[in-house]
């Protein structure tokens, strides 16, 4: 069975929609500061704890921070005058990644066979 051109229209418009989690996650250094975050305090941490588990300035890790937090991946929560962010994905956006690798899996299942020889 072929995949048609519908197939292929949802799993572009499933890629758009999982663009900013994939970006977010596709960094090598914002996936070290997920780990740092896996690895710390349930209540979360501020950008200068985090900055100095890394080899990077505040303002850098606050931009990192501030691309998780739109992926939906981190929140953030004030005492005071202090900011301590902390892991709490959205459960939609792993669900649109899981959906969208399963469309993955299921369109490359139905693809042609590619592997003969030229």
């Amino acid at each position: 069975m072929e995949n048609t051109i519908a197939d292929i229209v949802r799993l572009e418009k499933e890629f758009r929609s999982c663009q900013k989690v994939l970006t977010a996650i596709g960094d090598e250094t914002r996936m070290h500061i997920l780990f740092i975050m896996l690895n710390g305090p349930c209540g979360g941490q501020r950008v200068v704890d985090i900055a100095a588990k890394t080899n990077l300035s505040r303002p850098a890790v606050s931009h990192h921070m501030q691309i998780l937090k739109d992926a939906a991946l981190v929140k953030a929560r004030k005492e005071g005058t202090y900011i301590y962010y902390y892991l709490e994905p959205q459960p939609d956006q792993i669900e649109k990644l899981i959906c969208l690798f399963q469309d993955i899996q299921k369109i490359m299942s139905n693809a042609p066979d590619r592997s003969g020889e030229m």
